[in-house]
């Protein structure tokens, strides 16, 4: 019995012995197909703004909505961009390419008013601070939109006769020899000073156009200045590096107008080019 036991294991221990191994493979992985993706949907516009040497824009929409390329131009500009109600639903189709910011702007809305600030020391092209895209019968933007003032000077005199012209010959000869004179005609400025506060100068034409000045700089700086029939923008850099002028240019009518005068303190005016 012992013996038939001992055949048996033998047996069954040659016959595994004797069994080839089959390989171990390992398992194959099921070529798995890409998921069903569909194409994101085509942007109706493409919007490209450069900014050197200076800002020129190129645009390419369809059907786009005018508050969607508003808000890019704003983020590309880095300008607030101000919309009409009526604009911010609307569908826009347009293409131009490189212009520069202005006539771009007048192509993207019938009613365009842009807000600049103007740097007497500094060579730069006036810095657009907020552009409006309004509707035709909107009329014009709040003053205060994007330009504001903390601080405001006043200008206080005792009698004057600012505005009445000389009639005789006398008193034209004494018009001629006061130490400031500042007339305002036709968006033109003819003024001649002798030894002046600039302060006084810019002060009196705040007075002329309605707006208000800041006087930063306490200490009197004294102008000698002669200028004849300049745009205001032309006058403020001839008459001083240290002088901010806000104005708003009405791209539809090709009009400006001046917002707000401040003189600087010369250390403030260089440390904030």
């Amino acid at each position: 019995m012992t013996l038939a036991v001992l055949v048996s294991l033998a047996s069954h221990a040659s016959a595994l012995a004797q069994k080839p191994t089959t390989p171990q493979t390992e398992p194959k992985q099921s070529a798995s197909k890409p998921a069903d993706s569909k194409p994101a949907p085509k942007k109706p516009y493409t919007l490209t703004v450069k900014t050197e040497p200076i800002v020129n824009i190129s645009l390419k929409a369809d059907k786009a909505k005018m508050s969607v390329v508003a808000q890019d131009l704003a983020k590309k500009l880095k300008v607030p961009v101000f919309l009409g109600p009526e604009r911010t639903n609307e569908l826009v189709t347009i293409e131009f390419s490189e212009l520069t910011l202005e006539p771009a702007l007048q192509l993207m809305s019938p009613t365009v008013y842009v807000d600049y600030e103007i740097d007497t020391g500094s060579m730069e092209p006036p810095k657009p601070l907020g552009i409006y895209f309004y509707d035709a019968n909107q009329g014009e933007p709040p003053l205060t939109a994007a330009v504001n003032g903390t601080t405001q000077s006043f200008l206080i005199e005792g009698d004057t006769e600012d505005g009445v012209e000389p009639d005789t010959d006398a008193e034209k000869k004494a018009a001629e020899e006061q130490p400031l004179r500042i007339t305002y005609l036709n968006n033109a400025w003819t003024i001649k000073a002798k030894k002046q506060s600039l302060a006084l100068v810019l002060l009196k034409m705040g007075e002329e156009l309605g707006i208000p000045v800041e006087i930063q700089d306490q200490n009197t700086t004294f102008i000698d200045a002669e200028i004849s029939k300049l745009q205001i923008e032309d006058v403020v850099r001839q008459l001083s590096p240290h002088i901010r002028l806000f104005l708003r240019a009405d791209l539809t009518r090709a009009e400006k107008r001046a917002l707000r005068l401040v003189l600087l303190e010369p250390k403030i005016a260089q440390e904030n080019p």
